[in-house]
């Protein structure tokens, strides 16, 4: 009674009364260029959503029976033993499945080394970069019947999956009707011996470390699923066996609900194309979604931050129900992880399930205006593009002419192009950065995707998107020469600590020296400092209308005696003037800080 009292003080608000509001606020501003949000996935997302926005969507309660996932660990250590040791320290941990690299598996002793200790009946293993899948899982249900394991208790993955391992590896293993005969093969030995084990794996997370957009990676993931439920019931395998053996394997980046949307959405659009096939059994629907860390977010520098990007995406993966969650080691992008970074990335979800309880509720996020919101659009955007698939041929057809593969380098280009101009924040690389740190002693191994891959099959480039910015300041850290960047501070207190703040942070994403100062009173006083500090760049931290005396002041005096005097702004009327004068560089919000770093390289590293 006494919460009806007091809502009933506040009488609802339409949403044409807060658009009033909102358009008063922005005092003749451009609504759309203001407050709606443009995706690169091509979504426009609004600064609110009312319960009007969800009556019209016809959502779909989810069918999970409860929201407990796999911790996974992934073990990339080719080397048998280690592998196995590694295994079992991640056990101890509370990790619940293990991925192994099975590419050095080439007999029987070798699967034994490589399981050794590890109870099948309440450890699930999924095996990657297998030579053969078929002859991988033929070994692997000899080696459960020789330890008289019930096979009905043995949980995990093959990851069988050609088309895709094909944009790694630039061919395709063999004919598409050989692949689709080694599938099926796969899938009626797991059937007959290991029931409730995964075939299929389609591995949607390479389009994510490729820079593909959240609905590109969603829909090609579910044309190359649909590639081969198409093959293989044509080899006779039941649509719903194929559907009850395959996992969709995703990356989860840092656009948090985003993340979330694109989960909720896989398993709506899963359900309707197994529909197309008229499953026998209910089982087909039941998707397996397994998400790990994305690779392609990740940094060499301020590599603590990585923790957080991670957490967030085990977060947003646990709250959109994923099946299994594989968190990526925070030192994953320049060493081989070790005891300390797969420790806490393990306990990253184990935190997320004892403390934080995320799997105690089904689908948390249905009914949130906004995310029922996004799981539409990425429903019609990704299922638009699915259909263009179709429409060329399907996906095998897609890909070797190419077509894929050129719409995800599209979308990583706009991506690296809004890196470059720092219009996306790569916290510690390209804003922000740690002014202290060098980073290239550190450095073990960088990871470039397939080696020597074939040209069959155009394949995906898989560079992090922060590998430009890191390799600019590995050169200078490499470097004979550190250059010196001096910030000539002058005038109006605010505009200068304001440029001298962004100067700062433009140019120590190179790793130079930056020599900060609180203000000259005077130009001449300013240009000796400069000249006294052997810098090899000076940069003019002012106001625009202040800029014109302090040019005349200073450029008389450092012109010739220092490398670049550059103006922190963009003063569009006297740009040629001070040029004329001696100014050689201008930079400012709409600088292309990328392109304009590796030019100062190319000039000033020895």
């Amino acid at each position: 009674m006494k919460s009806d009292k007091l809502f009933s003080e506040f009488p609802p608000v339409s949403t044409e009364q807060w658009e009033e509001v909102i358009m008063a606020d922005l005092k003749g501003g451009d609504y759309e260029k203001k407050l709606i949000w443009k995706t690169i996935e091509g979504i426009d997302v609004k600064p609110y959503y009312r319960a009007e926005n969800i009556k019209d969507l016809n959502i779909e309660p989810t069918t999970k029976k409860d929201n407990n996932w796999d911790i996974r660990q992934d073990i990339f250590e080719s080397d048998i033993k280690l592998a196995n040791q590694i295994a079992l320290e991640g056990l101890k941990r509370g990790v619940n499945s293990i991925g192994f690299d099975a590419s050095k598996v080439q007999s029987d002793k070798d699967l034994e080394v490589l399981l050794n200790g590890i109870d099948l009946t309440k450890v699930k293993v999924n095996f990657f970069f297998a030579t053969c899948f078929l002859e991988l899982t033929k070994r692997f249900i000899a080696y459960v019947k020789a330890k008289s394991i019930d096979g009905t208790k043995v949980y995990g993955s093959m990851n069988f999956d050609p088309y895709i391992y094909s944009l790694y590896s630039g061919k395709l293993c063999c004919s598409d009707d050989e692949i689709a005969e080694q599938g099926a093969q796969i899938i009626n030995l797991i059937k007959e011996n290991i029931p409730n084990f995964d075939a299929v794996t389609v591995n949607g997370h390479l389009f994510n470390n490729a820079g593909a957009s959240i609905v590109q990676e969603l829909a090609y993931t579910l044309s190359a699923a649909n590639e081969y439920l198409a093959n293989l019931t044509a080899k006779g395998i039941p649509a719903h066996s194929v559907g009850y053996r395959t996992v969709f394997a995703f990356a989860t980046g840092s656009n948090y609900f985003m993340e979330i949307a694109k989960i909720r959405a896989a398993r709506i659009l899963w359900k309707k194309i197994m529909q197309e096939y008229n499953p026998k059994c209910d089982s087909a629907y039941d998707l397996f979604i397994a998400t790990e860390s994305s690779f392609y977010n990740k940094t060499i520098y301020d590599p603590y931050v990585n923790m957080l990007r991670t957490t967030t995406e085990s977060m947003s993966a646990a709250i959109a129900g994923a099946d299994s969650i594989s968190v990526y080691p925070f030192d994953c992008a320049f060493k081989e992880s070790d005891d300390f970074s797969r420790r806490i990335a393990s306990n990253q979800q184990v935190l997320l399930k004892e403390e934080s309880h995320l799997d105690k509720v089904v689908d948390p996020s249905a009914g949130s205006y906004y995310i029922e919101n996004l799981t539409s659009s990425i429903v019609s955007h990704a299922w638009d593009i699915f259909k263009q698939i179709e429409e060329k041929g399907g996906f095998l057809k897609a890909i070797k002419e190419g077509y894929i593969q050129d719409e995800v380098n599209k979308t990583a280009q706009k991506r690296s192009k809004e890196v470059a101009m720092r219009k996306t924040t790569i916290l510690g690389t390209n804003q922000y950065p740690n002014q202290n740190e060098e980073m290239s002693s550190k450095i073990e191994s960088i990871c470039h995707g397939y080696e020597n891959p074939a040209n069959e099959i155009k394949t995906l480039n898989c560079d992090r998107l922060a590998e430009p910015f890191e390799k600019l300041r590995l050169e200078v850290e490499k470097s004979s020469n550190k250059p010196k960047v001096f910030l000539l501070t002058y005038g109006n207190l605010a505009m200068r600590k304001a440029r001298a703040g962004f100067a700062s942070n433009f140019f120590a994403v190179s790793g130079y020296q930056i020599i900060d100062n609180a203000g000259f009173d005077t130009a001449e006083a300013g240009a000796k400092a400069a000249l006294d500090s052997k810098a090899e760049i000076v940069v003019l931290c002012s106001s625009d209308e202040e800029y014109v005396d302090l040019v005349a002041g200073v450029t008389p005096l450092l012109k010739g005696k220092v490398n670049h005097i550059v103006v922190a702004g963009n003063p569009v009327d006297q740009i040629e003037n001070f040029k004329n004068q001696g100014i050689t560089d201008f930079i400012s919000v709409k600088t292309n800080a990328l392109e304009s770093l590796q030019n100062y390289n190319k000039l000033l590293l020895k």
